[in-house]
């Protein structure tokens, strides 16, 4: 029983959320819903804030067990917006809130296990070897676009298409490398 009024409470707080900011939201509006008494509540959570915090890092859980091979950087981007694109309006409203934190928290969390996936899995599938100090930059590289890509996103209020961007993004990156480019601060020109 103990896990269903958690999912129940969990469930309506996103549900509120998908509705008004979080700043409109009471704990009472929250036992309305889903038909619980306020001691209910507080026995399995301290506040809103906790309960925030335990959608998102559960939310991350998730997507850090289902996630065991990424075969591409877009890969690894739509994963970590996937919970923001079924969630839009109280994915905004978390991050329009004093609560930004914690969704920023589980952002940089999931973008983190995401690019190291996505990293091991292409030295897995191409055979090189990589010290661990150059594939901690590249995970470090990787995770500081995509949540930097999603801060950016989210910032505009979610209204260009990102995952059409990124992916153009990408696909201008392997055009360069295909094409050897090389930038060069020579009279500030691009020299192929």
């Amino acid at each position: 029983m103990s896990n269903l009024t958690k999912t129940a409470i969990r469930n309506s707080l996103v549900k509120l959320l998908n509705e008004r900011p979080i700043s409109k939201i009471t704990i009472k509006d929250i036992t309305d819903d889903c038909g619980i008494n306020r001691n209910t509540f507080y026995y399995h959570y301290s506040d809103l804030p906790s309960l925030i915090s335990e959608i998102v890092n559960s939310e991350a859980d998730r997507i850090i067990n289902q996630c065991t091979k990424i075969d591409s950087i877009e890969e690894c981007l739509n994963v970590a917006i996937s919970f923001a694109h079924e969630n839009k309006t109280a994915v905004l409203h978390i991050h329009n809130s004093s609560n930004r934190e914690i969704y920023e928290s589980y952002l940089w969390r999931v973008c983190e296990h995401i690019t190291a996936t996505f990293i091991n899995t292409v030295l897995d599938d191409s055979g090189m070897q990589l010290s661990e100090a150059d594939k901690a930059i590249l995970i470090r590289y990787y995770k500081c676009t995509c949540f930097g890509a999603v801060l950016d996103w989210l910032g505009s209020g979610m209204n260009n298409d990102i995952i059409s961007d990124f992916k153009r993004l990408c696909e201008l990156m392997r055009e360069l490398k295909t094409n050897d480019f090389l930038l060069k601060k020579d009279n500030g020109q691009i020299e192929k």
